[in-house]
């Protein structure tokens, strides 16, 4: 649909049928890009800071290696067997070590995230667009970066707990009776707010890369459509518009996705071996950490996984919930009818 129908359609559309048209979205999006997210997370999280003059095992996400430090850092780590080489590489580790059901671990929370997540992302979108729009007028240009910015500051806030439990059974083959375990040990000893750990990173991630995206996708939609001559966009027009948005946005992005993943693998790595966390791990902390050991490629870590992850669900997410919302706009133009 064009931009100056846009609004008409969101108040034709309740925010009920909005829900439901992001379900569908949601749990496809979910179980097809899963296996790339975990090949991402395993990339990320093998890099990790670990503090010297400590002596422990260090999981590479596959299998578990002694690595020795001396104090002051005159000794180097021991090379870890088994690091993953590429994205190809990482695919054929896990699938070789764990079975190709690994690949999917951690689908249960994502669905459990992904649904609730998106059900408020794009309907809190929509409806704050409408508002702005009625109350701003037709600007293109800042209401999709204003909509975009609050809302996904609002549904990170709220999904940033299952976020952290996701990441770490996809960075980390462990049961679930080691995740409760854990879960309850951080929340007695550092209360609730601990499983907000990595909710800054994320918010620097998610927050700009929906702005970008919202305003990318905009443009791109209604240049796709005065090129193809419509005045509503197709299903294909919204896919190739996601997509592209999507992507730019990811690239973009991709640095505070490496740093949310290392903060969040860390609470275990440290955890698990009984190694007191360093103090002052912020994210410009990690950052400089990561340049200093990898190089500014580390800041890029898992690009291609990621990038392949991104463009077909930014594609699926937007182009099944415009359909959605073009359905229920159908049934609702009907029942006015009768």
């Amino acid at each position: 649909m064009d931009p100056e129908t846009r609004g008409q359609e969101i108040i034709k559309v309740t925010p009920l049928q909005q829900m439901l048209a992001s379900c569908t979205g949601a749990i496809l999006t979910s179980l097809i890009v899963t296996p790339l997210d975990v090949v991402k997370i395993r990339l990320q999280a093998q890099n990790n800071p670990l503090p010297k003059g400590k002596c422990f095992v260090y999981s590479n996400g596959l299998m578990d290696h002694l690595c020795v430090c001396e104090e002051g850092g005159n000794k180097l780590w021991y090379k870890k067997p088994g690091n993953f080489q590429g994205t190809l590489d990482a695919f054929l580790k896990i699938i070789r070590n764990e079975g190709i059901k690994s690949l999917w671990s951690g689908l249960p929370p994502t669905l459990v995230m992904a649904v609730p997540a998106t059900v408020i992302y794009f309907t809190c979108y929509d409806q704050l667009s409408a508002l702005l729009r009625s109350k701003l007028g037709e600007n293109e240009t800042y209401i999709p970066i204003v909509a975009g910015i609050v809302a996904r500051f609002g549904a990170v806030t709220v999904i940033s707990p299952l976020e952290l439990i996701r990441t770490k059974m996809q960075s980390k083959k462990f049961s679930y009776m080691e995740l409760h375990r854990f879960v309850s040990k951080k929340v007695s000893e550092d209360g609730w707010i601990s499983l907000w750990r990595g909710w800054a990173p994320t918010v620097l991630r998610d927050v700009p890369f929906s702005a970008m995206y919202w305003y990318n996708y905009e443009i791109l939609k209604k240049w796709l459509c005065e090129k193809s001559g419509l005045y509503e966009p197709s299903f294909m027009i919204n896919f190739t518009s996601g997509a592209l948005s999507g992507s730019f946005a990811a690239v973009a992005t991709l640095p505070f996705d490496v740093v949310k993943t290392q903060k969040q693998t860390q609470l275990w790595t440290y955890e698990s071996h009984k190694i007191s966390m360093p103090l002052h791990m912020s994210t410009w902390v990690i950052m400089k950490n990561i340049v200093a050991k990898n190089g500014f490629s580390g800041l890029f870590s898992g690009l291609i996984p990621r990038l392949i992850k991104i463009a077909p669900a930014c594609a699926i997410m937007i182009s099944t919930y415009e359909f959605g919302k073009a359905f229920f706009q159908k049934q609702n133009v009907r029942r006015q009818q009768y």
